[in-house]
């Protein structure tokens, strides 16, 4: 089962401002509803109080159905609610309309009360959720100066002044534009959280990208020469076997040794990319979450570490920033590398780890927490790939939360000899 909230902690940081947003706009509605109709209750009758009450109720339900496919629109998961727009413009006209014939009508005084306040109030909420569906600032002023003028229209039928209709009327401009700015914005802010968050998966696809491209530099500076080489000494053998030239077999010997030198330069690029040195990736995981945003520290030495044993710490740094930066929400993150009686431990600590259920973290709870992804997936990621190429040295992992949101990854490798010395800081 999950805990309580524990939806609210599984969502991304995107969802979480969309939730919020959401939310904030649904509370206007509820504003709208004490503010305008619960308290009329203490300024008129019984009757007439929850006949206006009914109508705001009414006006502030569509307003929440207006603003959340509006949102919904903005985000592209829905084509512009045009039809409700119009529709909750209808619904403010006539709740308006019956707010002035209950003041024009009903007891005296109620004009400035009750009435007077639902009259004016609906058309403020309604020109302010309406801009939502709109783009363009020409647009959004032009919907809510239209809500004012009708403002000022729907006086004339109580005998008001004119003073006192644009009075009214500015008031609704103001106070709309006030609602309407302040969703905008709301809007604005979710769609640069949306942004920010694209342009980290962007940068996170472009750090692969350029090690492909790398590697295939690196393949063609090996390969493309003694490919061609190969090519020319083999034109040339055919032409002398075809004379029936003994030189022949010497230049075939020749394109053997230069094919088997190509075999073992190959070897080379790939077990250089396939195998990662540890004090690189420590730098480039400082470097890297430096660049995200996220505070790192780095506090350890790995000179002096066998090449297999950085090869596969390094790769355990490796997932574990890449999945920091793509599951994760951390603020901070702590790589630390020590030696202790014979063994090299490696832990990497970040905040902003997802929860999961009540029965604690599974094997592939690494993914959401943030350090480490695709636990229970198989092949060369994930903790099942890391806990593979640790086994290789004797190594060991652990995974799993160590307290509220924070995630700890801890990797033990035994040493050939007893390692001398305590780690030293690495300035972050």
């Amino acid at each position: 089962m999950r805990r309580p909230g524990g939806w609210w902690r599984l969502k991304s940081t995107p969802e979480k401002v969309e939730t919020y947003t959401r939310w904030s706009f649904h509370f206007f509605a509820v504003i709208e509803v004490f503010a305008l109709g619960v308290t009329a209750y203490g300024r008129t009758g019984a009757g007439l109080a929850t006949v206006l009450c009914l109508l705001v109720a009414a006006h502030a339900a569509v307003c929440m159905l207006v603003a959340s496919r509006a949102l919904d629109w903005t985000r592209g998961r829905r084509p512009q609610p045009v039809r409700l727009m119009w529709v909750l413009g209808a619904v403010s006209a006539v709740v308006s309309v019956v707010a002035v014939a209950i003041a024009e009508r009903g007891p005296a005084g109620e004009v400035e009360t009750a009435a007077g306040s639902v009259y004016g109030g609906v058309l403020c909420f309604g020109a302010g959720v309406i801009t939502l569906g709109v783009s363009g600032r020409r647009r959004m002023i032009a919907v809510v100066g239209a809500f004012a003028v009708g403002a000022g229209l729907l006086t004339f039928p109580l005998g008001m002044p004119v003073l006192a209709s644009v009075v009214l009327a500015g008031l609704v401009f103001v106070t709309g534009g006030f609602l309407a700015v302040t969703s905008l914005f709301s809007l604005w802010l979710l769609n640069a959280v949306y942004a920010l968050d694209d342009a980290k998966e962007t940068r996170s696809r472009l750090a692969v990208a350029e090690e492909r491209l790398r590697f295939g530099r690196d393949l063609h500076d090996v390969m493309g020469r003694n490919l061609a080489v190969i090519a020319l000494k083999s034109e040339l053998a055919v032409q002398l076997s075809r004379r029936g030239r003994p030189e022949a077999v010497e230049q075939m010997i020749e394109v053997q040794r230069i094919a088997q030198e190509s075999q073992r330069e190959v070897r080379d690029v790939v077990r250089g990319y396939r195998e990662a040195a540890l004090e690189v990736e420590l730098a480039g995981a400082r470097g890297v979450l430096s660049a995200a945003g996220i505070v790192a520290k780095v506090t350890g030495e790995a000179s002096g570490l066998p090449a297999e044993v950085q090869s596969a710490l390094g790769w355990v740094v490796r997932e574990a920033t890449t999945n920091v930066l793509r599951h994760g929400d951390a603020k901070k993150v702590a790589v630390t590398v020590r030696t202790s009686k014979g063994r090299v431990v490696l832990t990497v600590e970040n905040d902003g780890a997802a929860e999961t259920g009540a029965d604690g973290p599974s094997a592939g709870s690494g993914s959401p927490a943030g350090a480490v992804g695709g636990a229970g997936s198989g092949g060369g990621s994930g903790l099942a790939g890391l806990r593979e190429r640790l086994s290789a040295v004797d190594g060991t992992l652990r995974a799993g939360p160590v307290g509220k949101g924070v995630f700890r990854l801890t990797a033990e490798v035994p040493l050939p000899a007893p390692a001398a010395g305590a780690a030293l800081e690495v300035a972050s």
